[in-house]
């Protein structure tokens, strides 16, 4: 079933390739435009999927993340926009050289050709992907979760008008219409048609990828995210740095789920930071280590606090819920930091330059803060435009993927008749 697909998408990647950046930056802006024009049939499609997962019993996360609003349809329309803005970096040279016997070399930026995305509940992705796919000269095969099939249905429909009306393949976005997961294994071998699998989901999802796919994974997405209080932090500045990490999203990857705080402000501090999330709905598992910074006279933690569990520092809640410890300085919070975490984005709250640079030079994630919410790992707010993933491995690249981050290079060399001696 699915080779049809791959042979489509790689007909149409061959076409976009060779795609004018006006041509392309046109089929987003009629997209962005389509998706402000349908917006009501959009939002009736994704209500058909919120109603069917509340009658499914799924967790308020995962229905969090497939709700599309008003708001977040005019986001995903100015993400497209923004996308329209940046520069094309498709055809770009760099690394220029002149060898020794007067050969000019450098590499140019090319598209990589078909992605294959599958995900889970979220159909901002659809747009997403959509966008970054279109600018960057590549084609798509989206495989998403059966949770958002209506919504997905719409938005995949949107995306191949805005490329036929701008004289594109409509064929560069292809849809597997159809939650089967046996299409997963099918769509991970098809490497004859496809360049680059990218899943973003749970690690369920991503552990199958991996060992099952004949086509290169980037693996990315899931966090298990820290902040570490140093003893020099501004307290007050703190607060809500943790709030906002914590609270202003809980379902995504790059939400606050461990606080680390240094033991020489944990009594003044801890006590403020229940305190201050609590009336959010924030809960708290509280390390041993934590626990008699929060006792209260009668020797009880407070309601919302509960003695940590052995495998809640191994837990990316992707809720309310926070884990608290107690470190005795930056190295046992980079320690504890590079043995919890998934690489994803962890943050140290400091006045201290050194501990600064340590936490900087040391904690080894995809993006690492200073003074910062670990909420701006995202390809929007890194000024990329949107993302198609957030990668925590090293290679072929690492954190947001926006533009860059979906091409490959070619060598350009150019001689005067050169032979090799």
């Amino acid at each position: 079933m699915l080779i049809e697909l791959g042979k489509k998408a790689r007909e149409a990647s061959r076409l976009m390739a060779n795609a004018g950046t006006q041509v392309k930056d046109a089929a987003l802006s009629n997209l962005a435009g389509l998706i402000e024009q349908e917006r009501e049939s959009i939002l009736a499609a994704n209500s058909a999927d919120v109603a069917a997962a509340q009658e499914s019993g799924l967790s308020e996360a995962l229905i969090d993340r497939l709700i599309l609003t008003e708001k977040r349809l005019q986001g995903l329309s100015s993400d497209l926009r923004r996308l329209v803005e940046l520069p094309d970096p498709v055809g770009e040279s760099f690394d220029r050289s002149v060898l020794p016997n007067g050969m000019e070399l450098c590499k140019r930026r090319v598209p990589l050709g078909v992605i294959g995305i599958i995900y889970e509940s979220r159909p901002n992705v659809t747009i997403d992907v959509t966008g970054l796919a279109v600018k960057t000269g590549n084609a798509a095969i989206l495989r998403g979760g059966k949770e958002v099939i209506h919504s997905n249905r719409i938005l995949v429909d949107l995306a191949r008008r805005a490329l036929a009306q701008s004289g594109l393949p409509a064929s560069a976005v292809q849809f597997i219409d159809d939650p089967d997961r046996a299409l997963v294994l099918e769509l991970l071998h098809l490497n004859e048609y496809v360049d680059i699998v990218i899943p973003r989901g749970g690690e369920g999802l991503h552990r199958f990828c991996r060992e099952n796919s004949r086509i290169p994974v980037i693996t990315g997405g899931i966090g298990i995210c820290h902040i570490f209080v140093d003893e020099s932090a501004d307290l007050e500045k703190a607060l809500p740095v943790i709030f906002n990490a914590k609270t202003q999203r809980p379902s995504v990857c790059n939400a606050l789920d461990t606080l680390l705080v240094h033991r020489s402000v944990a009594a003044a501090f801890l006590p403020r930071v229940v305190e201050h999330l609590a009336p959010a709905g924030v809960t708290f598992r509280a390390h041993r280590s934590a626990e008699p910074y929060l006792r209260q006279r009668e020797a009880a933690l407070p309601e919302s606090v509960q003695p940590a569990g052995s495998a809640d520092f191994d837990t990316e809640w992707m809720s309310l819920v926070l884990g608290l410890k107690v470190v005795d300085g930056v190295d046992e919070a980079i320690a504890h930091t590079n043995a919890h975490s998934m690489g994803h984005s962890d943050s140290i709250l400091t006045e201290d330059a050194d501990n600064a640079a340590k936490w900087i030079n040391e904690v080894d994630s995809a993006a690492v803060y200073v003074n910062a919410s670990t909420r701006f790992t995202d390809g929007g707010q890194f000024g990329l435009g949107a993302e198609v993933a957030i990668s925590t491995q090293r290679l072929h690249s690492r954190g947001p993927m926006g533009l860059r981050e979906l091409t490959t290079y070619k060598w350009i060399a150019k001689g005067a008749y050169h032979v090799r001696d």
